[in-house]
């Protein structure tokens, strides 16, 4: 973990691709000059200095050794990590910002959309048809959560303000129920196995990991019983033929994907078709540049004080 005294000395690079206010706010924030790189006439690295760098992607080109710190600008880190081993010492934070909020109203818009019959209204209202349909409450129903981190925990919180009855699902029990959830079930066991039939809605918001690829196949979806699916976490968490076979046999009722496997997805990908599915465009928590200005603030005082910033990437679990 980079000291007071390192951070004094290091050089502050970003991604090219940044806009150049997220720029000036990390110089402000640190009282040092910054630079895009790689850029037209920006050198290497010097041997032996050390960078601070904010970006999306591992940069290239900068000795591995003289990276002290990456602050990613996305909460996910799966795409820096899978290139192979991250740089010995380097430090590996993310932003998270405001993205909790931000998912949590967009499961909350489709939850509510779903109650209120929005889908069956526009339908028929292009069809120029004037027929009553019956509204649900989503009041004193049960949504399943798997994810009980900073995105899970907002997402059952502003779903439990509406009545509903929030469910986790974690690796490991906690000794209390993260902020918003009512109780919390191990995943792989019966109890878990017991929401998966019970829910009305089910809720993904898991990072990739090799515990997590594939963790939506055919056996979690065989449990469900009518719930709909909502994908806010990572597409490769799910088995979208296991999901297409589950919305054909009626045990998904609908779903909602705002990640795939591999995007974007182009016209004729197979996800356009599947049955009662809305596919968005990883849209759900897009991180603002304040979010990213303001998450590497917060490390950057951590760290200033000899603190492991919370929002520290744990390279063993790979979030």
């Amino acid at each position: 973990m980079p000291g007071p005294g390192l951070l004094a000395r290091a050089r502050l690079l970003t991604a090219p691709g940044l806009a150049p206010a997220v720029g000036r706010g990390l110089a402000e924030v640190t009282g040092r000059p910054w630079a895009a790189y790689p850029a037209d006439g920006e050198p290497a690295a010097r041997a032996g200095e050390p960078v601070v760098y904010v970006g999306d992607a591992r940069p290239t080109g900068l000795p591995a050794e003289g990276l002290v710190w990456f602050h990613s600008v996305n909460a996910g880190t799966d795409a820096l990590l899978a290139p192979g081993p991250w740089p010995a010492g380097a430090l590996l934070t993310r932003t998270v910002g405001r993205m909790g909020e931000r998912i949590a109203q967009y499961v909350l818009a489709w939850v509510l959309a779903e109650c209120q019959g929005v889908a069956e209204f526009a339908a028929r209202h292009a069809r120029e048809e004037w027929r009553r349909e019956p509204s649900e409450l989503a009041a004193g129903q049960t949504a399943l959560v798997h994810g009980t981190g900073r995105i899970g925990s907002a997402v059952a919180v502003l779903l439990r303000a509406c009545g509903i009855r929030t469910v986790g699902v974690a690796r490991t029990l906690p000794a209390l129920p993260p902020a918003g959830f009512d109780r919390v079930v191990t995943a792989g066991g019966e109890a878990e196995r017991e929401a998966l039939g019970e829910a009305r809605w089910v809720v993904a918001a898991l990072p990739l990991t090799a515990a997590t690829e594939d963790f939506f196949g055919a056996e979690r979806f065989g449990y469900v019983r009518g719930a709909s699916f909502v994908n806010v976490g990572r597409g490769a968490t799910v088995d979208l033929a296991a999901l297409e076979h589950a919305l054909r046999a009626g045990s998904v009722r609908r779903a909602v994907l705002d990640v795939l496997p591999s995007e974007p997805a182009a016209p004729g990908d197979p996800c356009w078709r599947l049955p009662r599915t809305v596919v968005t465009s990883h849209s759900a928590g897009i991180t603002a540049d304040e979010d990213v200005v303001t998450d590497f603030a917060a490390c950057w005082a951590e760290l200033r004080a000899g603190r492991r910033p919370a929002l520290t990437v744990d390279l063993g679990r790979g979030y």
